[in-house]
């Protein structure tokens, strides 16, 4: 297992201070803001340590407030909503620097027996083996791809990510408003369906709002662009066991008023759909 995934594994095992209220750190890489999706996975970590038993996540609305400090402890205080027969609701806030960064407002139920249906996964996609690392990619692009690019695929992070789309990070051209990266976690994850619902939720705001700058000849690595989520929900159709790739295909509607929106799916690789995503985020042209 990689150093990256056993630290992701540690940040999501909160501390528990009080009734209700628990601590949670960030990873000291250099970053200079938290990463949004530690923020929406250790919020879904803090909601879930107050849920009966039996009751799994099945949708999650949040939004971010403020961005976070690395440096700084996050506290987690979760307000119990309602406990019902089949359904329960947590509201979660993050706190730093005695202001709220985050909200998080999640769904759990009683597993049901119910219709059953799914759109499939897009066709002739090609298999992960048959892409390049972003290590790889690289290697074989050279200077086309931008320094910090390059700076950030070098680090060591618990998820290797293969993007099928990659002209974005090397070309002004406009491009069509979709996305599709194959995605694994570096390292086994614990038999433990709640941990692998917050490691999904984790993963589930990389490449994202990404999609929407592609018409604009843009990626989230453009100097001249302030980015940063706004609001994300995500509603987990499946369990997965996180213990091979996830297809997230993803594509954006609409840009405007220096935000762009996206929309995610998340598939196996035997093509079930495990989760959807929606996010709109803050997409503006820095002032020169």
């Amino acid at each position: 297992m990689s150093s990256a995934m056993n630290e992701l594994l540690d940040i999501l095992d909160l501390e528990p201070l009080e009734h209700n209220l628990f601590r949670g750190r960030s990873p000291q890489v250099g970053w200079q803001r938290v990463f949004g999706g530690q923020v929406i996975g250790q919020a879904l970590v803090a909601a879930q340590r107050t849920v009966s038993e039996g009751r799994h996540v099945h949708s999650l609305h949040c939004y971010f407030m403020r961005p976070g400090d690395p440096a700084v402890p996050i506290i987690y205080e979760v307000d119990r909503i309602r406990d019902g027969g089949s359904f329960t609701t947590r509201r979660v806030v993050a706190i730093q620097h005695g202001h709220a960064i985050f909200s998080l407002s999640a769904s759990f139920q009683v597993e049901e027996e119910g219709l059953e249906h799914q759109l499939p996964m897009p066709l002739d996609v090609p298999g992960p083996e048959t892409l390049k690392s972003q290590r790889e990619f690289i290697e074989a692009f050279g200077d086309k791809v931008p320094e910090n690019i390059r700076r950030y695929w070098k680090q060591e992070r618990p998820l290797e990510i293969r993007p099928l789309n990659v002209e974005h990070y090397t070309t002004r051209d406009p491009l069509p408003p979709i996305q599709n990266v194959w995605l694994r976690a570096t390292g086994p994850v614990p038999d433990d369906r709640a941990l692998q619902a917050a490691i999904l939720a984790y993963l589930s705001d990389m490449t994202l709002l990404d999609t929407s700058t592609f018409p604009h000849g843009r990626s989230v690595f453009d100097p001249e662009l302030q980015m940063a989520s706004l609001d994300h929900a995500m509603w987990f159709h499946r369990p997965t066991k996180l213990d091979d790739w996830l297809l997230y295909t993803s594509d954006s509607p609409s840009s405007q008023g220096a935000r762009g929106f996206s929309r995610g799916a998340l598939y196996a690789r035997d093509g079930t759909l495990i989760a959807s995503t929606a996010q709109e985020g803050l997409v503006r042209l820095r002032k020169k």
